[in-house]
């Protein structure tokens, strides 16, 4: 059988990858994530199309399509529910995968490409994740896609015509829904390719461990051993995905998307799905309109400079107590971040949101300090 693998083009590459992958010994459960990832990516595409194919791009008809898809599709409320409380489990594997790499410096040379193709998959699964939010056209559909789009309008000179552009005419309307849909339906596998990169990046130099050090002198295949590993993930998850898909489904969703769009009647509280919240809330804790939207941005493209802020000589935190403290302080900053997205514009929120903000943008800005700072300490205590 393994000869067989070796020898045919296309099985050997899978067995490259799969089973015959020299693997550091000492992975924990958290490389688990990566592949979670790819299985959650699979059932999302599986999902979609499936309902994609009762779904109605139609500003009078999206909503009751959807009801149909619940009530007259044989499982179809299995098929809606699993592909909207999945697209949560994405961004929370996805922030634990980053959260991470952050932790073990994945992002350190050589895997400064690795790491910058996951950003970008990051990205875009934002992207996708926002427009598959407005496809229901409840009203929280309606108005977060309205309040969002509009963001294009700080802008400088083109600001307005770009928002007409992607509105398809001067409000979100039907052109809107149906470019929504377009693009919802096509960036899930634009992400596979990306995944696929992603993948062969990971293979030229091979995974981080937990130490950080190089593990080119103990490494095992990847199956059995990792494998199965995977697997318990895997079980893992589809539990909790079934406990909450049959008795929680609507844990994770906004209850204002059950009630149909309503141009006229605007929601007492807009806000994005809950994975988009920290983001929100950096946005709405600047007063100016284009700074607000330029620190939405950079908050997330400020991943890609990692790889040039750490200064430290030690790859990862495992033996940085001064790192471990601030990952820590950021990771709660973030989690705080989010908890202000959700509550209404008023204070005390505002003042704390700004000041989480600033100490979020700040981090990036103590990464560099605190490298140089261990590497002096390192340096006087071989000198002793």
């Amino acid at each position: 059988m393994v000869k067989l693998l070796k020898n045919h083009s296309i099985l050997s590459i899978a067995n490259s990858y799969i089973i015959d992958s020299p693997s550091p010994s000492n992975l924990t459960y958290l490389w688990s994530y990566g592949s979670l990832l790819g299985v959650v990516l699979v059932i999302q595409i599986i999902t979609g199309v499936t309902l994609a194919m009762h779904y109605t791009p139609n500003i009078e008809m999206a909503f009751k399509s959807v009801e149909h898809i619940m009530r007259d599709v044989n499982n179809g409320w299995l098929i809606r529910y699993t592909h909207a409380n999945v697209a949560s489990f994405f961004f929370i594997f996805l922030y634990i995968h980053i959260a991470r790499g952050l932790y073990y410096g994945s992002y350190t040379r050589p895997r400064v490409l690795l790491w910058s193709i996951g950003v970008i998959i990051f990205v875009l699964t934002m992207a996708t994740g926002f427009l598959g939010y407005t496809l229901p056209w409840g009203q929280m559909s309606l108005w977060g896609a309205t309040v969002i789009t509009n963001l294009l309008s700080a802008i400088p000179w083109i600001g307005v015509s770009l928002v007409e552009f992607v509105w398809g005419g001067f409000s979100v309307d039907n052109a809107t829904l149906n470019r929504f849909f377009s693009l919802h339906y096509l960036l899930p596998f634009v992400l596979v390719g990306l995944v696929v990169l992603h993948l062969i990046a990971l293979h030229e130099h091979g995974s981080n461990n937990p130490l950080g050090v190089s593990a080119n002198i103990d490494r095992v295949p990847f199956h059995p051993y990792y494998t199965f590993k995977d697997i318990v993930g895997f079980l893992a998850f589809f539990l909790v995905l079934s406990i909450i898909v049959f008795y929680m489904p609507n844990l994770m969703g906004h209850p204002d998307n059950y009630i149909p769009a309503n141009p006229l009647v605007t929601p007492t509280h807009i806000q994005p799905e809950w994975y988009f919240l920290p983001y929100y809330a950096i946005l709405r804790s600047i007063p100016n309109k284009l700074l607000g939207v330029i620190a939405m941005f950079a908050a997330i493209l400020i991943l890609l400079a990692m790889p040039f802020l750490d200064t430290s000589r030690v790859r990862g935190s495992q033996f940085r107590p001064l790192m471990k403290i601030i990952f820590w302080l950021f990771l709660s900053n973030f989690v705080l971040l989010g908890w202000i997205g959700a509550k209404p514009v008023s204070e005390p929120y505002i003042t704390i949101g700004q000041n989480c903000s600033i100490l979020y943008f700040a981090w990036f800005l103590i990464v560099p300090i605190v490298g140089i700072l261990e590497n002096t300490i390192y340096e006087m205590r071989n000198n002793k």
